[in-house]
């Protein structure tokens, strides 16, 4: 996710300059306020919620730009696990509900509230164990609009550069709830989800999964119709503008097909062939390296949108200018598919596992940047990573955490868990080999190691699955590894001492763990291996004067003085500007 707060992989400047121009009629950052609850993701489910299971939502949306208001339909289908009374879903008291209908009966209104954005229903019965309800929920208003997504969540209501509605949702900081009725907990994930987008005519509707139909009203406004299948509660979107689109079959090496949509702002076709010509050899690459595109049989789609982009399954977010990187590839598109299987198809059982996301989409930059361009290319990708880690805080807490207790860089890990994620990555790499890696990766993601389009469903996963997982493969134990680097916050720091013309090592790691990993050292045109198995090593060198290179290829992550003495001198740059900035200077 290109999102979190207070970190993310482009800067903020690079998003005021491609952001689109706000309309100027109502949508005012950061309103209608959000109460404390709609605030948060990824807090515990009630009781109740535990109590059920879903089968099914049908959400049907109108949207009315002029007014930046949307009025919303929800049924939600769910199996009674254990007897129930009542039910809550999470929904912004700023979109009040207007009528709920149990079974297709009304119910009083007196027996639903909504104080502080988490919608309490008392059922008119007890349902037990196996029973089936159905409930649909009518609701509207005013959206809260995003500040700056996305970063952070809500509405954007835009205009094109020529003048008709641009909008877009990006949610996942803040919850499915801002625009529909959900239980807003990375760990529901509902098996089909039908979707109805009505909008103003001449404008289209881009969604999750495949499009069933499109009906023209007697208006002029069009509904679009989407079927998706276990799409994250943070995934479902809404792209909303006059787009044009390029269409696609990409016949994969598995066999199968996969469609190919890119929906793109009329006016922006030339470069929109531009990036829709990346998707096959960037989809060609996450197939050989990690395993078949998960929604197949759906589609790939892309929409571009006036924020800068964020995974949204099947209709992934675009707003990158269509800038390419230096390596020659549109970075953000690139990030963004990644999500598909590190965060789509593998889903964090919990937001303290949210590294497996955002670690691994990140460590697919440098991968791919090896595949196009060779091992320079992925050195160079890894050693700009490198001046990014802050070390703070650990990766993982080890404790179920909120979503923004890991982005924010005061409380949690921040940007560490793409860039230190995606170090951690590059370093087990080196440690265990391609075999033993890459086959932890497929299991992860897929739940088997030989995936195969048909035989693997989206699942969750967590920190210590991934660990177990890299112990099998690798045949060995790896808890000093992973007790150092995602549970402690300071990296390992390897100390050189000579003594004539013998050179002795020693890691210092946190917590005083024996950090067993070899290190690599270069003298004169030989590249010599030391073990290290508890931690300490010697070698002789040729002469007392030899000169040596310690891990030469930057294959650990590892304390760097360099590094430390560069970060340190950037955060005295940063507060000259700012004091600079305050004094008007």
């Amino acid at each position: 996710m290109m999102h979190a707060k207070g970190g993310g992989m482009l800067s903020l400047t690079t998003l005021a300059a491609l952001a689109a121009v706000q309309s100027p009629a109502l949508a005012e950052k950061g309103k209608p306020a959000l109460t404390a609850h709609s605030e948060e993701t990824g807090l515990p489910l009630t009781a109740e919620q535990q109590s059920v299971s879903f089968d099914h939502a049908a959400l049907a949306w109108e949207i009315l730009p002029d007014s930046e208001t949307i009025k919303g339909d929800a049924t939600l289908s769910l199996t009674v696990k254990r007897p129930i009374e009542r039910i809550q879903f999470d929904l912004d008291r700023n979109l009040p509900v207007s009528a709920i209908m149990i079974g297709g009966a009304p119910l009083a209104a007196e027996r639903w509230r909504n104080p502080e954005g988490q919608l309490v229903i008392d059922l008119p019965r007890t349902y037990a164990a196996g029973d089936k309800i159905a409930v649909r929920i009518v609701y509207g208003g005013t959206p809260h609009v995003a500040v700056r997504a996305p970063w952070d969540g809500g509405f954007v209501w835009a205009k094109t550069p020529g003048g008709d509605p641009w909008v877009a949702t990006a949610v996942q900081g803040e919850g499915c709830d801002l625009f529909w009725p959900c239980f807003d907990n990375s760990l529901v994930e509902i098996p089909v989800v039908d979707l109805a987008i009505t909008v103003p005519k001449g404008l289209s509707a881009p969604s999750n999964g495949r499009l069933m139909g499109v009906d023209t009203l007697a208006d002029g406004r069009t509904r679009w119709r989407w079927q998706t299948h276990n799409p994250n509660n943070y995934a479902i979107a809404l792209n909303i503008a006059p787009y044009g689109e390029l269409k696609a079959d990409y016949r994969s090496r598995f066999g199968n097909t996969v469609p190919l949509s890119f929906y793109y702002l009329t006016g922006n076709e030339e470069k929109a062939k531009g990036l829709f010509a990346e998707f096959a050899p960037t989809l060609d690459f996450f197939e050989t390296m990690i395993g078949p595109y998960p929604f197949a049989d759906e589609k790939l789609g892309v929409a571009e949108t006036p924020h800068l982009g964020m995974e949204h399954q099947t209709i992934n977010a675009y707003g990158n200018g269509y800038r390419k990187s230096a390596e020659g590839y549109d970075s953000l598109f690139q990030h963004e598919l990644a999500h598909e299987w590190f965060g789509n198809q593998l889903t964090n059982a919990d937001w303290d596992d949210m590294w497996l996301h955002e670690g691994l989409g990140t460590y697919m930059q440098p991968l791919y940047a090896e595949w196009r361009g060779g091992r320079i290319a992925y050195l160079a990708a890894m050693a700009a990573q490198r001046p990014q880690i802050a070390n703070a805080h650990p990766i993982v807490a080890g404790r179920s955490r909120t979503e923004d207790e890991v982005y924010s860089p005061e409380t949690g890990p921040g940007q560490d868990i793409y860039v230190k994620g995606s170090w951690v990555m590059h370093t087990l790499r080196g440690l265990i080999g391609d075999e033993a890696f890459f086959t932890t990766l497929r299991r992860v993601v897929y739940g088997t190691p030989d995936p195969k389009p048909g035989n693997f469903a989206p699942r969750f996963s967590s920190t210590d699955e991934f660990v177990k997982i890299a112990k099998e493969e690798s045949g060995r134990d790896l808890g000093w590894f992973f007790d150092v680097y995602l549970r402690s916050a300071a990296l390992p720091k390897l100390v050189a001492t000579q003594s004539g013309a013998r050179l002795n090592l020693a890691w210092q790691a946190p917590g005083g763990v024996a950090f067993a990993m070899p290190i690599d050292i270069a003298i004169g045109g030989d590249v010599v291996s030391v073990p290290m198995a508890d931690g300490t090593g010697s070698i002789a060198l040729p002469d007392a004067k030899a000169h040596y290179v310690l891990d030469p290829e930057g294959k650990i992550l590892r304390q760097s003085d360099d590094v430390d003495a560069f970060q340190d001198w950037m955060k005295e740059v940063q507060a000259a500007r700012a004091d600079a900035a305050k004094s008007g200077s």
